[in-house]
């Protein structure tokens, strides 16, 4: 096995570094605290294609893969969670394009995304449907040549921001099989008929974009729908299964980000006549944290290399998940031990970490749903 990464790989982590740390660390707070979208950040970022990494060059995207997308993701976590967020949300959902969808709904719908102003975004969740995603009501009933969607979602991704969306609909309810009753559909935002409203007074990740959502009798033709119908919840499945991989980079950067704080502030600050780095307390804190991180790491970088190898592994990217994000809330909750009171005011980044820190826990499939993911497999039938 090798462990290690390629050149092109430590250059472009390299690159997203530099990037973050020259176009995150001056903003970031006021962007934050406004809870203003980072526009001249997005545009900076595809133009240096540095979103959608594992989108083929030949739909618009910089020809990657799923590693490369979590690396670039886990170090702009490291500097900014909330920027870090909106740049990761710019292409989520490609993978249904490329998973199902046609050869010209990838180069009509993806393209745009690098070369123009285009973002799309993925409504799934319901103000009654979140983690039980098979409960979800929106409806698209075909009328002719076009689909009729009425229904609503909730906190959604580039709900005010973005040009598209796939939109996860029930689509044939007389079916009893959880896994025939629904489809995924695209809806342009100009549509009649669609209304957004940005959802204030979230904990973190302000100046990431998210929205309720209301579809009011929205018309978009029927070639407009991605995969085959009836068939959006195994779509959807599979599209967790990759998407999992570099969301669980989110946790990492978090992680690291909160461990790299942690170690300037402790060598930094005195206490008892020494710095904080010389007590053994803290030396342990230090180890721990560094260790899971490693564990962590370790786990996401092979579910994602996996991907990328045609070899996706749905238990171990569940794995990945659990594992990162868990050890982003703890890392983060130690790191802000060791800040001590600074740690409560926003001069301090850890004061931000510490606040998006829980929402990786419950974004993306809740760590409930990974455990039972990952138990199914390994108890099989009994």
């Amino acid at each position: 096995m090798d462990f290690d990464l390629t050149k092109e790989q430590k250059y472009i982590q390299k690159a997203a570094r530099e990037f973050a740390v020259g176009e995150f660390t001056d903003v970031a707070l006021d962007l934050d605290i406004n809870g203003t979208f980072p526009a001249d950040i997005v545009k900076k970022a595809k133009a240096l294609d540095l979103i959608g990494l594992f989108i083929p060059e030949e739909y618009g995207g910089p020809g990657l893969g799923f590693l490369e997308q979590t690396l670039v993701l886990e170090e702009f976590w490291k500097v900014d969670p909330g920027i870090g967020q909106q740049l990761s949300s710019l292409t989520f959902g490609a993978e249904e394009f490329l998973l199902y969808g046609t050869e010209e709904q990838k180069k009509k719908w993806l393209a745009p995304l690098f070369k123009g102003d285009a973002i799309m975004g993925f409504a799934i969740t319901e103000p009654d449907a979140g983690s039980d995603t098979a409960s979800a009501s929106t409806t698209a009933v075909l009328d002719g040549d076009e689909w009729v969607i009425n229904g609503s979602k909730i906190m959604i991704g580039n709900g005010t921001v973005g040009t598209f969306l796939l939109v996860f609909c029930l689509t044939d309810p007389e079916v009893t099989s959880k896994t025939g009753r629904h489809s995924i559909i695209i809806v342009e935002t100009d549509r009649e008929g669609y209304k957004a409203e940005a959802m204030h007074g979230k904990m973190g990740l302000r100046c990431s974009d998210t929205a309720a959502i209301y579809f009011n009798n929205v018309r978009v033709p029927a070639d407009n729908l991605v995969g085959e119908r009836g068939n959006g919840f195994i779509q959807l499945m599979n599209f967790f299964d990759r998407s999992r991989a570099y969301v669980s980079g989110h946790g990492l950067g978090l992680s690291q980000g909160a461990l790299d704080m942690a170690i300037k502030h402790a060598k930094g600050r005195h206490q008892f006549g020494k710095p904080l780095a010389a007590l053994q307390s803290t030396q342990f804190k230090i180890a721990e944290m560094a260790a899971k991180i490693e564990v962590a790491r370790n786990t996401v970088y092979k579910a994602a290399w996996l991907i990328d190898q045609g070899k996706a592994n749905p238990t171990l990217t569940a794995m990945a998940k659990l594992v990162a994000c868990h050890t982003a809330v703890e890392v983060v909750d130690e790191s802000f031990q060791i800040h001590g009171g600074y740690a409560y005011f926003n001069d301090y980044p850890i004061e931000r970490f510490y606040r998006a820190a829980k929402v990786l826990e419950l974004y993306e499939g809740a760590k409930e749903v990974e455990k039972i993911v990952i138990a199914r497999e390994i108890l099989g039938k009994y």
